[in-house]
């Protein structure tokens, strides 16, 4: 779906404009952050050739459409529905609390990082920063900056997430919070879904790959200490508006 997101950033934006039986070459870069850590920070071309070009038509919400879809009723799509948008501003509200989080523990700590991690840290930052440059066309003078005065920032950036990192460790370690190779395990399964028709390569490079696999139990590790901190601070439930909601996250995107 055009416009989506969906994909890796710079494919849809180059099949605009294109028909049915066009071949193209489309070149883009994998996320540094990317899920497959083999892949990650890439640059790969795709082939394509299209098949069909669509549009979505009206359609009416009733019973016969929740059919087509293999349900019993409407009830029980809305009911799906509901579930879909809970989750997902759910996952909002715990994205900006764990925010709030972070940010109280940056302030409060302070102390000389290892310079090594900050460096490695800062690099991946940078990679990624010149491939979406490249990939958006952009110039350090279009955003209003210049290389050295992005490199500050970006370097303050990799110096907190190391900072943060150690914090958590820390809490972590002296708490007693571990990750159980379940947890691991059932991270990994849900990663190999992800690819289907790939899954038994997918599932083969992570278990072959320590590093790769450190990379799926780092995430739930954080998660479970911000879950401990959480436990222990005061945290106040607010009821906004989707609207609401979303602003500081539009508003940080737009920045």
């Amino acid at each position: 779906m055009i416009g989506s997101k969906t994909f890796i950033p710079g494919f849809e934006e180059q099949l605009v404009g294109l028909k049915a039986g066009d071949e193209k070459t489309i070149e883009v870069s994998f996320p540094e952050d990317y899920q497959v850590p083999h892949l990650a920070g890439k640059a790969v071309t795709f082939d394509i050739v299209v098949k069909e070009v669509a549009a979505p038509g009206e359609v009416a919400i009733d019973d016969e459409f929740a059919k087509t879809l293999g349900l019993e009723g409407l009830d029980k799509l809305k009911e799906i529905v509901r579930g879909q948008i809970e989750s997902q501003f759910g996952a909002m509200t715990r994205q900006k609390v764990k925010r709030q989080l972070l940010d109280a523990l940056d302030e409060h700590y302070s102390f000389d990082l290892p310079e090594k991690l900050v460096e490695n840290e800062f690099e991946g930052v940078w990679r990624q920063v010149l491939a979406d440059m490249e990939r958006s066309g952009k110039t350090f003078e279009d955003e209003n900056t210049t290389e050295e005065a992005a490199k500050a920032d970006y370097r303050k950036i990799a110096e907190r997430r190391v900072r943060l990192g150690l914090v958590l460790s820390e809490v972590g370690e002296k708490n007693g919070i571990e990750v159980t190779d379940e947890e691991v395990q059932r991270a990994l399964y849900d990663r190999v879904r992800q690819f289907p028709g790939q899954e038994q390569q997918v599932f083969e490079f992570y278990r072959s790959n320590p590093q790769a696999l450190a990379s799926l139990r780092a995430p739930i590790y954080e998660e479970k200490v911000v879950d401990y901190i959480l436990e222990l601070a005061k945290v106040t439930d607010k009821t906004v508006t989707k609207e609401e909601l979303m602003k500081e996250d539009e508003e940080e995107a737009a920045a």
